[in-house]
């Protein structure tokens, strides 16, 4: 036989092993979900397939799309035209580029959140990852490195994870782009900002960052992209951006799943 032939045949054995493998896999998981229906990540409601939410919840969140603020993502009651700033990055411009996030910090994402980032529901980082990858369309277009905001280790040790960091990775295999959770150190351990105003949060969190040396040796001129869970008022994100040269800040971009929207958001 030809070696052409071999190829031949060795490439249909490969495929055909594919196959069974592929039909493996669905068995599998219709077993899996006889045996354990799956639910809602809200409300536990059985639904078709996992790691979703039913279709009330569904309608429940608050998507953040355009028109928007082109630097802060604070979404518009209506279309005020090109490069229109929101008040907020007119009085206080950040130090960062741009800021995304997929949804509007109300009850449903903060329950999401919630158990997300207390209560061990690890699950919710493909979910929430999968909606922040639609919010940050407008980043893809350049190459960019994924830099989750990071957990004193005090704080890691006690939670066991860092929520920020599971969803950078889910980023990571859903864009293709690196992760580097090695270039920013939370070099202080800071109270939680859960309850603070917006003036403690900002002195809760100043100087708490650096940038390590890792970034200097690896950064090759890619976008920048904080990941976190919520924006409240921007100060964590905020004080990450300032670590970095002002050389480099017109690189960096924040997304985040939720933002806290202020004012009359019922009629965005």
């Amino acid at each position: 036989m030809t070696t052409m032939g071999n190829n031949k045949w060795v490439a249909q054995a490969k495929s055909l092993k594919l196959s069974a493998q592929s039909g493996a896999i669905k068995w599998r998981d219709r077993a899996l979900d006889m045996l354990f229906p799956p639910c809602c990540l809200a409300c536990d409601a059985p639904i078709v397939a996992a790691d979703g939410l039913c279709a009330p919840c569904w309608g429940k969140l608050r998507f953040i799309s355009k028109p928007y603020c082109p630097v802060l993502g604070i979404p518009f009651a209506a279309d005020l035209g090109a490069g229109v700033l929101s008040a907020e990055a007119i009085a206080q411009p950040p130090t960062f580029a741009r800021a995304r996030a997929a949804v509007i910090y109300d009850d449903l994402a903060r329950q999401l959140v919630s158990q997300f980032k207390y209560g061990d529901r690890l699950e919710l980082a493909k979910f929430c990852a999968q909606l922040m990858y639609i919010a940050g369309e407008d980043f893809w277009a350049s190459s960019c490195v994924f830099v989750p905001v990071p957990l004193h280790w005090r704080r890691r040790l006690s939670r066991r994870y860092n929520q920020s960091q599971l969803l950078a990775d889910q980023l990571g295999q859903l864009t293709g782009f690196e992760v580097r959770s090695d270039w920013v150190e939370r070099k202080r351990f800071t109270r939680q900002q859960v309850g603070l105003s917006s003036k403690d949060r900002e002195q809760n969190v100043r100087g708490a960052f650096v940038v390590a040396d890792q970034f200097l040796e690896q950064y090759q001129g890619q976008h920048i992209v904080i990941v976190d869970d919520v924006v409240t008022t921007g100060a964590t994100v905020e004080a990450i951006a300032r670590s970095f040269k002002a050389k480099y800040r017109d690189k960096v971009n924040v997304l985040s799943f939720a933002r806290v929207v202020t004012g009359p958001i019922g009629a965005i």
